[in-house]
């Protein structure tokens, strides 16, 4: 049924019948029921480009990605993140804009964007120390949602985090009480805010209980199966291993567990891992017997939350939303007390 007819059936103007749609104020309640009961009755969909018209809106929604992070649009990360913020985008009439660039670009990107009105709103992934796009986007006008936090940022703005800070301080409290002393961390790129957030709750934790950090037990780079692999073959290979890793992404977790296997050891007997568990929809951790021991915050659901906020703002701007996650913390199989000297993974 096209709109003409729906308005015939009700005997209003087309006009009457769009206006009420599309929420304008001056249409009474009553006649919004009516037109809305009968849309729903003749299964009526609205024209998304005359409801854009209509309302002077794009109903699109903005990710801009640097070439130097394209693996992102692989990364079941950031996939199980769109997914979640799809969720969202389709329940509310909205459509997904992908921009992919180059890094000299992406200002650009950002202003043409804006200048163009082919989205409502942004969501800036992977956020840095003093990011320089949150700035740009409140100078041009455009509402945005950061995922994660920038440090070296006075301006208020939009964002969803994780308390990571406070969930690998947790977790490094957990191995020390285990009684393991020699902790590695197999962080994230620690250019990006999280990976920083993660490493310093990871330092605070051996600091207050007196343990010493070795800087050579920190690890930091690109969260691949690989990575995780080549870190604990070429820790474990040392005089002194470490007896327990905390690492930043399931993903890379097993790669440690590749490695551990392959040296001989049994995680959760001879070695201990914790891993961040982004709850993901296709590399599940297990559900009433976790693989790992693991700090679990599901990306879908920030994805859900940094849609969510993002389509409020845009409909009623307002001051800015922080929405900060904590992070459960679940007891697996891949963790247990510091080994007994005599077993000790030199032996």
């Amino acid at each position: 049924m096209k709109l003409k007819e729906l308005a015939k059936s009700l005997g209003l103007s087309p006009t009457t019948v769009s206006r009420a749609i599309n929420g304008y104020p001056e249409v009474s309640e009553a006649t919004r029921a009516r037109v809305m009961a009968a849309a729903q009755r003749h299964d009526y969909q609205p024209n998304p480009r005359a409801k854009a018209l209509a309302t002077g809106q794009s109903m699109a929604i903005g990710h801009v990605i640097p070439l130097a992070t394209r693996h992102e649009m692989v990364n079941p990360v950031f996939a199980d993140f769109i997914a979640g913020a799809s969720e969202i985008y389709a329940r509310e009439g909205f459509d997904i804009h992908l921009t992919v660039v180059s890094d000299e670009g992406e200002e650009k990107a950002y202003r043409d964007i804006a200048a163009k009105g082919s989205v409502d709103g942004i969501i800036v992934h992977a956020p840095r120390a003093n990011d320089g796009r949150i700035a740009l986007l409140s100078s041009v006008g455009l509402p945005f949602v950061v995922h994660g936090r920038a440090t070296g940022i006075d301006a208020a703005y939009n964002w969803v985090d994780v308390n990571n800070r406070r969930a690998f301080r947790r977790a490094a409290e957990f191995l020390v009480d285990l009684g393991h002393r020699r902790i590695a961390l197999v962080n994230g790129l620690e250019t990006m805010e999280f990976a920083m957030r993660r490493r310093s709750g990871f330092v605070e934790a051996l600091t207050a209980r007196g343990i010493e950090p070795d800087p050579d037990l920190m690890l930091s780079d690109e969260m691949t199966e690989q990575y995780g692999y080549q870190s604990a073959k070429t820790l474990l290979a040392r005089a002194d291993p470490p007896t327990a890793f905390l690492c930043s992404s399931m993903i890379s977790a097993f790669g440690i567990r590749r490695a551990t296997d392959e040296a001989g050891l049994k995680l959760g007997r001879d070695l201990s891992l914790i891993a961040h568990d982004d709850d993901l929809s296709y590399l599940q951790n297990g559900a009433d017997d976790p693989i790992f021991t693991a700090l679990r915050s599901s990306v879908r659901e920030a994805g859900r939350r940094a849609a969510t906020i993002l389509i409020d703002q845009i409909r009623n701007p307002g001051p800015p939303v922080h929405d900060l996650l904590e992070a459960e913390f679940l007891v697996g199989r891949s963790t247990a007390p510091a080994p007994h000297p005599a077993r000790a993974l030199n032996a």
